[in-house]
């Protein structure tokens, strides 16, 4: 028999560790064979212990290599001019890219064949592997990173007492069958790369920012996040209708919170690109990157119709309580607008989903009388009435405030052992009162006493 390397043939005089990046480019490409006990050359040297390299092969094979590729291989010796060799063969696998366990699924741990030689896969090239074993669906692939840690995941089902074990992940399908994280996984850990830009504009356009956020991290924080910096512009205005004072916000936070959940389930994240939120003097507009699904139009979702790009991600949500079910979202947020003339818009391409939904208050401000006034800051000196009316958070945080020279929203969190959100809350209804003035922006922002 004449031995010859080829893009299927590879021979090795003895066994070294390195032949499992020749094993692993074979199982990446289109399969070979691989020769233990012949030198390139193609002359047959032998093996002292044939069955002891098979052997040493198959436990570095079992060991060293990732997913599961055993299955895939077929050990022979064979006896060449009276010396024995070991002959593996292997097959094409369909759990590809297969990798090295300590490198991962990077170049430095992907190999395929090129010509006669093992060389590491282009990100690319992984990436192809991928979806066409696991298909097209973003959140079932497996995650390029699989070095994952999910203590905000972690917190958040805590928080909701739903379990997060081993077990719940693999039903989630956070986990394969090969113990190995899938994109939903990457998602919602500490290392998600996807991430959620928001803008605060001057007026009506994008001619002057007031501040701009980007959010990362886990998918639960950046929705905790933007919920809470959304929350904090989210104003209320009082209106006066004879001796009844009625508080309005800017903007209904349910319709808020379904908009915010529905950017987050049905975004498409293979693309890398942010998601998109402005606020604006009259509207807030959120965009999500992904157009409708194929064969869904937008009367199709005004109507209910849902169709789920990424049904595993809202399937957590759904265990988290976060949403209901399918295709409730648009109509909860149509129908925290019934008694506003202005509608919240939708609006689609082929590679976006927005919604915008109008200020209220700028809505009522067109149209009020003089029996109904907006009113944006009240003096504590003059509105008797709503000093008394401050709540025990309130009044705990303005004798703080009397007490140092300037804080922040982290000192109130510390100092009523609240929740960020609840801070931002009792701070923001205390600067709209006039008792507090805001001062600096975004993370440089502190509060001190309002002055006369």
């Amino acid at each position: 028999m004449i031995f010859r390397e080829s893009e299927t043939v590879e021979l090795k005089e003895v066994f070294v560790d390195d032949i499992k990046k020749e094993i692993i480019a074979f199982a990446n490409c289109n399969g070979g064979k691989l020769y233990i006990g012949v030198q390139d050359d193609g002359t047959v040297v032998g093996l002292d212990n044939s069955d002891g390299t098979a052997l040493q092969i198959s436990n570095m094979v079992r060991d060293a290599i990732k997913p599961d590729i055993t299955m895939f291989l077929h050990y022979e010796t064979l006896e060449e001019d009276g010396k024995k060799i070991v002959v593996v063969d292997i097959q094409r696998g369909t759990d590809r890219p297969y990798y090295i366990a300590k490198k991962g699924m990077r170049p430095e741990g992907v190999y395929v064949r090129q010509g006669y030689s093992a060389v590491p896969a282009t990100d690319a090239a992984i990436r192809q592997m991928i979806k066409e074993t696991d298909g097209d669906r973003f959140e079932s692939m497996r995650s390029l990173n699989q070095e994952l840690t999910f203590e905000v995941a972690e917190k958040e089902f805590q928080l909701r007492k739903v379990e997060f074990g081993i077990q719940q992940m693999r039903t989630l399908k956070l986990i394969d069958k090969d113990g190995l994280y899938s994109n939903l996984a990457m998602l919602l850990s500490d290392q998600c790369v996807h991430t959620i830009k928001v803008a605060v504009f001057q007026g009506k356009d994008q001619t002057v920012f007031k501040d701009r956020r980007e959010f990362s991290g886990a998918l639960m924080k950046q929705m905790n996040d933007v919920y809470d910096y959304i929350d904090f512009h989210n104003q209320t205005h009082a209106t006066i209708e004879k001796l009844l004072r009625i508080d309005v916000r800017d903007y209904p936070e349910i319709a808020i919170r379904e908009v915010l959940l529905n950017l987050l389930v049905h975004r498409d994240y293979a693309f890398s690109a942010s998601a998109l939120i402005s606020i604006y003097e009259d509207r807030m507009e959120f965009i999500s990157i992904g157009g409708l699904m194929p064969g869904i139009e937008l009367e199709d979702v005004m109507a209910g119709i849902s169709i789920c790009r990424n049904p595993d991600l809202a399937n957590v949500f759904y265990r988290l309580y976060l949403i209901e079910a399918y295709g409730t979202g648009i109509s909860k947020i149509i129908g925290a607008y019934a008694d506003v003339a202005e509608k919240p818009v939708i609006e689609t391409t082929r590679n976006t989903f927005k919604i915008v939904l109008p200020n209220i208050n700028v809505l009522c401000e067109k149209t009020d009388t003089p029996e109904s006034e907006v009113k944006d800051e009240k003096n504590p000196e003059t509105d008797e009435e709503d000093t008394q009316k401050l709540s025990d958070e309130e009044e705990k945080v303005l004798e703080y405030a009397e007490n140092c020279e300037d804080f922040t929203k982290n000192d109130v969190v510390s100092l009523l052992k609240v929740s960020a959100s609840t801070a931002a809350r009792v701070i923001r209804g205390l600067v709209e009162k006039n008792f507090l003035k805001r001062n600096g922006k975004a993370r440089s922002t502190y509060y001190t006493l309002q002055k006369y």
